[in-house]
């Protein structure tokens, strides 16, 4: 499937626009109704893409609903779901839809705030035309909009949200990014225990975390104590509200406690932010982040991004012609590279796509395609291989990723691919 995938995605132009708007669905919300309207709407072409679907052609039109943070701390990866999103459905629908549905998605700002994503995701779930939401960002979020989700039964499928008790929440939620109770171990085990010593010379005994105060930040930090228990850290940790941006009291009482390594948890601004400033005090100290990946925007605004290792499940390989092509697109429209984030929320798409494909003949329902989505054998997306738990999140395996002149990359030497720690 990744290969149909991908060689689709390379015979459409690495220009097109974006898919536009939202459109009309079942009047009663429990089929797809026919579709009879214009041909989608987008902002550009080329005489090489690949021509969409006659309207006609469609048997009707399946809408999903997405929740991304479009502006506000985490916007760079609410963007990322954006353009990921509408690319995925527009080479669904010029490959002649998911089973013959044309598919519409409506993206809606929520902000980084999990009440605005919970009102948000209460709009999509009362809307019966509405088949499945895609989203929401972070776990605080997907976690607020569970229970709405599961009253109102219809999937929420979130390309990022990696609390390892989200998806149980619900039989409709489900995951994708992997769970924190594998990648914070991880980190606890491999960079602090085995490259910071053996690849930099610290010999890691204190662990120094400053981490954002929510279900997210503390998903991190519980399961990262398991392991740094059973490694015998002693850890200090000083913690912060989601949108704070000075954080100069706690470096000075995180540097009082004269740690080895300075951990921060969290995604967007208050990465870079963090660590220029305990730069700008002259606190010289490795630079060790969970959560925003191989993120650009944050590698680019640090004072001194040589020094900054992340953990992620993913890398775009300049060596894969396809990822290659895939990550020069993206930057291409976004202005900064992709993160697995986009990637995510790419597979999210055709995952819901794979599922309409799973019912076959039957009645395209939001249960149908809950159903469906829980019982897809394992998929190899652009994100690599997704195979659902019986909780309906998925285990990936991790690396080590830094900053190396300039540009991200896999710090080699580490083979630790086992899932777990």
């Amino acid at each position: 499937m990744k290969k149909r995938v991908l060689a689709l995605m390379m015979s459409l132009t690495l220009a097109v626009g974006l898919l536009a708007g939202c459109g009309s669905g079942s009047d009663d919300g429990t089929t797809a109704a026919p579709d009879t309207t214009a041909s989608a709407e987008t902002d550009g072409g080329s005489e090489d893409a690949t021509e969409p679907a006659a309207e006609g052609e469609f048997k009707g039109t399946i809408k999903l609903g997405g929740l991304a943070p479009m502006t506000g701390t985490y916007a760079e990866y609410g963007k990322g779901f954006e353009i990921a999103f509408n690319k995925a459905i527009e080479e669904i629908n010029a490959a002649g839809g998911a089973n013959g549905y044309k598919l519409e998605i409506e993206i809606v700002d929520t902000q980084g705030d999990t009440v605005t994503s919970s009102t948000l995701c209460t709009d999509f779930a009362e809307d019966e035309e509405v088949m499945a939401i895609l989203g929401d960002f972070t776990s605080g979020a997907c976690k607020a909009d569970a229970e709405i989700v599961d009253r109102y039964g219809v999937t929420l499928l979130s390309p990022t949200a990696s609390a390892d008790d989200y998806a149980s929440m619900s039989p409709y939620c489900f995951g994708i990014m992997g769970r924190q109770d594998v990648e914070a171990p991880f980190l606890a085990k491999y960079i602090l225990g085995k490259y910071l010593p053996e690849e930099m010379g610290v010999d890691v005994q204190k662990v120094g975390v400053i981490r954002v105060d929510s279900d997210w930040g503390l998903s991190c930090y519980n399961n990262f104590m398991k392991q740094a228990e059973n490694e015998a850290y002693e850890v200090v940790v000083e913690t912060y509200a989601t949108g704070e941006k000075d954080f100069s009291t706690l470096i000075t009482k995180m540097q009082s406690e004269d740690p080895d390594v300075l951990v921060v948890m969290d995604q967007g601004d208050a990465v870079f932010q963090i660590f220029n400033q305990a730069d700008a005090v002259g606190w010289e100290i490795p630079h060790v982040a969970l959560g925003p990946g191989t993120s650009e925007q944050v590698a680019a605004q640090l004072t001194d991004n040589n020094n900054l290792i992340v953990t992620s499940p993913f890398f775009f390989d300049p060596s894969d012609p396809d990822l290659a092509a895939w990550a020069e697109w993206f930057e291409g429209e976004a202005g900064f590279a992709p993160t697995i984030h986009p990637a995510c929320a790419y597979d999210c798409v055709y995952l819901i796509a794979e599922a309409i494909e799973a019912i076959g003949d039957g009645e395209v329902t939001r249960d149908a395609i809950r159903d469906a989505l829980a019982e897809l054998p394992a998929y190899e997306g652009l994100s690599g291989t997704i195979e659902f738990t019986e909780d309906g999140d998925i285990r990936r395996n991790y690396m080590i990723c830094g900053v190396k002149d300039g540009q991200w990359t896999v710090l080699e030497g580490f083979e630790y691919g086992a899932e777990g720690v």
